[in-house]
């Protein structure tokens, strides 16, 4: 009854049985046949093929279902062997945005490759959305982000907390009445302006001023909002990006305010066309860590690469 999964699975993933089939190198033809064969045996369609793209029927989505908790009970199998072979092979698939994909990322790979030379190390650089996609369908082990994800569905292990502030093009006249507030470059990087002796910025004092955001799901975005929504302010958002870096390139161009991390200012140069403020440590104080799908088998190449994180996030 559940022979031929990755068949049937790959016409779901696909929609079209013309790409299935490129994908498994195999014909149209003999892989109609199979999928055929299959729904013969369990007595009912699978995918309904009077819609384009091919869709699933009632029965066929239980069988997709089936079929996910097979394939993870499959990998599950399968990287335990890999447990017994000490690491001699596998492989780790991790996410982020660009700015962790930059930033976070390469000293981490850099050191479990050294170790662990035989394990395969995959990285995709997208936006939370996608990312979460990716860990949730499998394609991913783990992500690495800020966003609060459902406990229910994901597992989460801490690299480091980071800190949102406020970016401004320094040709804005705003600024002229801000410099009591206004930190450098090197107070972000050094965390002096974590201390409590230094204020967080009137942020009403940016009220008319011109905004560029993150999209919707990103915690960055959500976050900016709950400030706006705090000080009662409908902001002027110009543009919405999916990258924080690409944010800050545009602030510093001089179109706009933008929301980015310490992490970020610790590694990007200096750029004299913006000025930086604290934000409200309520609203800017949050929690960097590597998600991955919970319940799913945390093989020791992923354990081994987590503990490899801690060490670099303690340097």
């Amino acid at each position: 009854m559940f022979s031929n999964p990755e068949y049937v699975y790959e016409v779901y993933k696909e929609r079209s049985f013309s790409k299935a089939a490129k994908n498994l190198f195999i014909s149209q033809p003999a892989l109609s046949v199979t999928i055929k064969r299959v729904e013969n045996r369990i007595g009912t369609p699978i995918f309904d093929r009077s819609t384009n793209p091919v869709g699933l029927t009632e029965c066929g989505q239980k069988y997709i279902e089936v079929i996910k908790q097979y394939m993870d009970l499959q990998n599950g199998f399968l990287n335990y062997l890999s447990n017994l072979e000490e690491l001699k092979v596998g492989s780790v698939n991790v996410g982020g945005s660009n700015l962790f994909t930059s930033c976070i990322l390469p000293p981490i790979i850099a050191r479990f490759a050294a170790r662990y030379p035989s394990v395969e190390i995959n990285v995709v650089e997208a936006n939370t959305p996608l990312l979460d996609q990716k860990l949730m369908d499998g394609s991913l082990d783990l992500i690495v982000d800020n966003y609060v994800f459902d406990t229910e569905t994901h597992s989460s292990v801490l690299f480091r907390t980071e800190n949102l502030v406020l970016a401004v093009p320094s040709a804005f006249p705003v600024n002229g009445s801000l410099s009591a507030y206004r930190i450098s470059a090197d107070d972000i990087k050094s965390k002096r302006f974590l201390d409590p002796s230094v204020p967080a910025v009137p942020f009403e004092t940016f009220a008319q001023e011109p905004f560029i955001m993150l999209k919707a799901g990103n915690d960055t975005r959500d976050r900016a909002m709950q400030i706006f929504a705090a000080h009662g302010i409908r902001p002027n958002i110009l543009l919405n990006l999916d990258q924080q870096m690409t944010s800050y390139n545009v602030t510093c161009s001089g179109i706009g305010i933008s929301f980015v991390t310490d992490t970020l200012v610790m590694n990007t140069y200096e750029n004299p066309n913006v000025v930086f403020y604290k934000l409200d440590p309520d609203y800017s104080r949050r929690s960097l860590c590597f998600f991955h799908k919970k319940g799913k088998y945390v093989t020791r190449a992923m354990e081994e690469f987590l503990k490899i994180a801690a060490e670099v996030a303690q340097e």
